[in-house]
């Protein structure tokens, strides 16, 4: 049978969109053969990518995930990106063997490479095989990473530097320089370990976006036409998303929070949630509580332990609310709100008819899951990219409101109350929530048989054959 191999970057947020890929992929006739790298670090927890790998593996027997073993990398330098790219050079013998194994008894016809993995189209170039990047972020990422060599080449100063400056990219809004990529805002050893890998973009045969036309047509026709590599040809580009499982999974007992979200009326519970590293300092969290219960809105909110300032990897579902929230807080909240310790079943609960917003860390896979659940959003970006989605998000699609503060050292209880009351409230709140709405449906429109999302797939999947 023909395979096509999907290669992710650790962590279930890279692992989860591209799976839902490869089930599109399977049920086109292929088979798809999924590589698991270790952690990058020891201490993460890797709880969501066993359950990801247990349940598509029940489901989709065309799937098939192989973990590739230990192996020892170079921990010596404090920089992220560094530590990646020696992370993705060592396990290089690993995948490369284990693609000529999968060989053995399959056709493989092209190697999809996670766009943080982008060493690994080494591995394709020594086993002669079509290599194809993958982005499970959308296309404003892509614009930013593939013109990101020519910004450096440009700049004498670092990002950092230029503070609230904007810089001008291709097909996007201006972007303050503070709002950068993080591990990108010095000019070190780091960002160029970014320039050196996104470098390599424009050799693939391909680029597949977790994305879809409309939600970013400006910015896809500003790629498509080579404004961000001026100076080399840019690969075909396919729009694939969104690519969420639509409705969250129904395996197991259903979380106590739907029950309650049962309960409520339509589009009345703005949720709360940002992400399995989204962590706050107890102090915030407390100004969370204080601007919700003034707000005098019905809430859901996901609340996490604060971080360890000792390791930023750790996370533990330990959760104190007694210690965290405001004394009462609970009792005199009974009514309207809800609190949920370390996780809950986001997909279900955007999904479910009484949930009206969503405030959100701008994570990509929490963007694509709020459109297609067809939420407004109050953006409050915390690291990586997501201060750029938000500026997207604000800007370009007008699907969000952002939580003022976010980038300074506390959002006041006094804007989380004006936030949550003018977005659930106001006529500009529901102009937004109408808008998300009818984004959802062309979400709808693009995944469907003949939309822009699907064509493109099939696209891709006959040059793969041919």
């Amino acid at each position: 049978m023909d395979t096509i191999v999907i290669y992710p970057f650790t962590g279930i947020g890279h692992l989860a969109p591209m799976t839902e890929f490869a089930k599109l992929i399977v049920a086109q006739g292929f088979s798809v053969a999924i590589p698991i790298p270790p952690p990058i670090n020891p201490s993460l927890s890797t709880s969501a990518t066993d359950n990801c790998i247990s349940s598509v593996s029940s489901t989709h027997p065309s799937i098939s995930f192989h973990r590739l073993p230990p192996f020892t990398s170079d921990y010596s330098s404090k920089k992220r990106a560094v530590l990646r790219k020696s992370f993705i050079r060592a396990a290089n013998p690993h995948l490369r063997d284990l693609v000529r194994d999968i060989s053995q008894t399959s056709n493989i016809r092209a190697i999809l490479v996670d766009f943080l993995s982008l060493e690994a189209l080494d591995v394709a170039t020594e086993l002669q095989l079509p290599a194809y990047v993958f982005f499970t972020s959308g296309a404003l990422s892509l614009s930013c990473f593939l013109y990101l060599p020519t910004l450096h080449n440009e700049m004498t100063s670092s990002f950092n530097e230029l503070g609230e400056t904007p810089i001008h990219i291709p097909g996007l809004p201006p972007i303050p320089a503070s709002h950068m990529p993080d591990h990108m805002r010095d000019r070190d050893e780091g960002l160029q370990a970014f320039v050196d890998a996104f470098s390599r973009i424009p050799d693939a045969k391909g680029i597949i976006v977790n994305s879809f036309e409309i939600l970013e047509s400006r910015t896809l026709k500003t790629v498509r036409e080579g404004h961000c590599l001026p100076n080399r040809d840019t690969p075909p580009v396919y729009c694939v998303g969104p690519l969420t499982t639509g409705t969250g999974s129904e395996a197991g007992e259903r979380h106590e929070c739907l029950t309650w979200l049962d309960k409520q009326p339509r589009g009345s519970v703005v949720f709360l949630c940002f992400g399995s590293r989204g962590r706050f300092p107890a102090e915030q969290v407390k100004e969370i509580a204080l601007g919700l219960e003034r707000s005098d809105q019905k809430f859901l909110w996901v609340v996490r332990s604060p971080p360890d300032p000792d390791n930023w990897f750790a996370s533990s579902n330990e959760v104190d609310l007694d210690t965290l929230l405001p004394v009462g807080f609970l009792e005199r909240t009974e009514e309207r709100g809800m609190v949920v310790k370390a996780w809950a079943p986001q997909e279900e609960v955007l999904n479910h008819e009484a949930t009206g917003g969503f405030v959100t860390h701008c994570g990509w896979n929490s963007v694509l899951e709020g459109v297609r659940a067809g939420l407004g959003m109050i953006a409050w970006p915390l690291y990586a990219e997501q201060k750029m989605n938000k500026v997207l998000l604000v800007e370009e699609m007008k699907l969000a409101v952002e939580m003022k503060g976010y980038d300074k050292e506390m959002v006041a209880a006094e804007e989380v109350e004006t936030r949550v009351r003018w977005f659930m409230g106001s006529d500009g709140g529901k102009k937004l929530r109408d808008r998300a709405k009818e984004m959802k449906d062309s979400a709808v429109a693009a995944l469907s048989h003949g939309g822009s999302s699907h064509a493109a797939m099939v696209e891709l999947l006959s040059n793969i054959s041919n």
